[in-house]
């Protein structure tokens, strides 16, 4: 891997044709938060930044999560040069295993840690499979490496897990510089911070995606010092155990706690699939360094005084099958909250879980007195911007053009708001949704007229992109107003009914409390079939629609409920 120490060192192509361009296609993160994909081409190349997950929103039942949808490389998967991932967080790398294979495995490029989760969950996805997969590994920041046509390089950024890194990706059309999910903490623990300044004199023009998750945060946030001195306070005052909640990911986060639990004596338990394999790589590649006694199996907890206790899990944001919702639920083989415990929500809330966080913690109260969280204790520092962080690395950065990125519609146009406020030109900023299609000649921008394809693909078990919004839909309806299961027997000969027609209905209506209502429907069924003018020489569709369609608007008539309503018509 090739390494220039100075960011002018890039260099320019020659002999440009007129059609040549930049183009930058976001199919993912414009208009939600989580499924990031950005897909960079230029000439006959293309590099890929990012290929993250979107979590369900709460309509959209048995979803489990939702990837980019990549019918823009279709075709196109051989001019694929590479795929660089900013960091480690599921919103970044969680779709890697599908879409890696279905683009015939090219190359990624992340810092060691990054690299290293994508291999743990290949290997979820498909045992063996993360053989298989091309890495290149950036070492350092200063390395520079050529993908195709591109130059690449990358820069520091801070987030809330270690080997994060900013992407630089140079043209004769333009540099785009994008630093994935970022934060700007003035004073870290344990680090030195990070200053943006050195990337204003990459070459021009400069293109910055900035994450724009924080341009309605006008407070000032919870810094490190102040998050990690309130936990230090809990742990080591803690009059019994202390139950942290938190992602797996945050793994800077767990790596402070456990080595500050070693500091005074207390013993670890981390639970949660994810956790544990996360602690693991981490302490495999160097980045937390404990004794082993520090850490103890769940089961063990036991073992020890309860004061001797901090137990780390997974479910802060109320997943129905997580640890802490278990351990709420009193279905843990191993952890019964005590009136002692101190319950610790370390994390913040994603958009859409509002709700299911806000059952777990009145769940929570219930059976515990000692619950923190953000509301009423620091106890979590965001790994994301302020509005105040966003306008010093504008003025650090001063690019050419503007690009808010990576969270909701709104979050992009109060970026565009802010940025306008600090003096940057509004036409040099772009607000783009997903599937946008970028053009960048010579320095000279121009937002096309075509979109890339970005309709959701839901994965749910096994099934990738086979449940469409219909449905989605009949999801929706079933939850809402139930089905109802009609059985004719029907002489194929004569067209009559044979016997009583069977009801079947589940969230619709409780059958024994509902005989009357029933009843009605059977004869109905069986008017249907008197009728000889109506289906006579009638095939077992139209008696289906047509029971559907008469049943349909009498439930609305009586219930103002419209089940979904389904014929079985057997012929005899």
């Amino acid at each position: 891997m090739k390494k220039y120490k100075n960011p002018k060192k890039f260099k320019s192509f020659q002999g440009l044709k007129p059609a040549d361009s930049l183009r930058i296609i976001p199919v993912g993160g414009q208009e939600e938060v989580g499924r990031n994909m950005t897909i960079f081409e230029y000439k006959d190349d293309i590099v890929v930044v990012d290929m993250g997950v979107q979590f369900p929103e709460e309509d959209m039942l048995g979803i489990d999560y939702i990837i980019p949808n990549i019918s823009y490389l279709k075709g196109k998967e051989a001019k694929v040069r590479g795929v660089i991932f900013t960091h480690g967080h599921l919103d970044h790398i969680g779709a890697a295993p599908i879409l890696l294979e279905k683009l015939g495995n090219p190359s990624i490029i992340g810092r060691p840690l990054t690299l290293a989760l994508i291999k743990n969950r290949q290997e979820d996805y498909k045992k063996g499979s993360s053989q298989r997969l091309k890495t290149i590994t950036v070492k350092s920041v200063n390395d520079r490496l050529r993908l195709g046509n591109f130059s690449v390089g990358f820069f520091p950024v801070d987030h809330s897990i270690m080997d994060a890194m900013g992407v630089i990706l140079n043209t004769p059309h333009g540099t785009v510089i994008h630093p994935g999910d970022w934060t700007y903490e003035k004073d870290p623990v344990g680090r030195q911070s990070v200053e943006y300044s050195k990337l204003a004199r990459l070459p021009k023009p400069t293109i910055l995606m900035l994450e724009s998750l924080g341009a309605t945060h006008t407070h000032n946030r919870v810094t490190e010092k102040t998050m990690y001195g309130n936990l230090e306070k809990l742990i080591r005052e803690a009059p019994g155990r202390i139950i942290i909640g938190t992602f797996s990911s945050q793994v800077a986060r767990i790596k402070y706690v456990l080595e500050f639990c070693e500091k005074i004596g207390k013993r670890v338990a981390l639970d949660g699939f994810s956790m544990k394999m996360n602690v693991e790589t981490a302490k495999r590649l160097g980045y937390i360094k404990i004794k082993k006694e520090t850490l103890i199996p769940i089961e063990r907890i036991r073992d020890y005084p309860d004061r001797k206790i901090v137990i780390i899990c997974t479910g802060a944001q109320g997943e129905s099958n997580a640890v802490l919702s278990r351990i709420i639920n009193r279905n843990h083989r191993f952890v019964r909250i005590q009136k002692t415990d101190t319950i610790v929500f370390s994390s913040s809330i994603i958009p859409g879980n509002e709700r299911t966080i806000q059952r777990l913690k009145d769940n929570l109260y219930r059976v515990s007195d000692n619950v923190i969280h953000s509301d009423i204790m620091d106890i979590h520092s965001s790994g994301h911007s302020t509005a105040e962080d966003m306008k010093t690395v504008l003025k650090q950065i001063r690019p050419t053009y503007f690009l808010p990125v990576y969270a909701n519609h709104y979050f992009h146009k109060e970026a565009e708001k802010l940025a306008v406020r600090e003096g940057f030109p509004r036409e040099k900023i772009f607000v783009l949704d997903n599937g946008a299609i970028l053009e960048f000649t010579h320095g000279q921008p121009k937002l096309l007229n075509q979109k890339a394809v970005t309709d959701y693909v839901f994965v749910d078990g096994l099934g990738v992109g086979d449940v469409s919004n219909v449905v989605l839909r009949d999801r929706q309806m079933l939850a809402a107003d139930g089905m109802v299961v009609v059985i004719v027997n029907v002489d194929r000969h004569t067209g009559n009914i044979i016997g009583e027609p069977d009801i079947i209905t589940r969230g619709f209506v409780h059958i024994k409390t509902s005989k009357a209502l029933i009843e009605e429907t059977r004869k109905r069924v069986k008017t249907f079939f008197k009728d000889k003018k109506s289906h006579t020489e009638a095939n077992d569709a139209y008696i289906g629609n047509k029971i559907r369609d008469e049943l349909g608007q009498y439930f609305f008539n009586k219930t103002n409920r419209r089940p979904m309503i389904l014929p079985v018509v057997i012929d005899v």
